[in-house]
């Protein structure tokens, strides 16, 4: 049995009849094509599926497609300005050396534009703290904080 939602996914209203056993990513990935969100583990322990829900970072790998009906969805293709102009953030990420292989980079730029949505000038344990869920197999960490903290407003 398939149920109808609808939600904001990149400030768009969507609507879309799922399986109530998609989780968020599969139906990110599969259904609307945004392949940005990548599936690392597949068990909400890598951060490589990170995406924001209502101003908070999740891992869609294990988030219940049901459980988007009303909210507000943004994935890494929701961060750049919709003529491509690129977000603060992942100007940040280039400028710093903080992309290395790639794999980790979107997880980590939701996990941290939520932080500084939340939050314009963060400790560098608060960035630490906010990026924790996110692995780095090419162990980019220090560049990676740098690219947080140049955008943050303290500087």
């Amino acid at each position: 049995m398939k149920y109808e939602i609808s939600f904001l996914l990149n400030n768009d209203k969507v609507t879309v009849e799922v399986d109530p056993v998609w989780t968020l990513l599969y139906t990110l990935r599969e259904v609307f094509g945004l392949t940005g969100t990548k599936e690392g583990c597949g068990y909400g322990e890598c951060g490589a599926c990170t995406v924001i829900i209502d101003g908070q970072a999740v891992n869609s790998c294990i988030f219940p497609i049901l459980e988007v009906e009303g909210r507000h969805v943004t994935t890494i293709e929701g961060v750049a300005s919709k003529d491509g102009t690129m977000h603060p953030l992942q100007k940040a990420f280039v400028n710093e050396g903080a992309i290395q292989c790639g794999f980790c980079t979107p997880g980590m730029i939701m996990s941290a534009k939520a932080l500084l949505d939340a939050k314009e000038n963060p400790t560098e344990d608060e960035i630490k703290d906010a990026i924790e869920g996110n692995l780095c197999r090419c162990t980019g960490y220090v560049r990676i904080i740098d690219a947080i903290k140049s955008v943050s407003k303290g500087r």
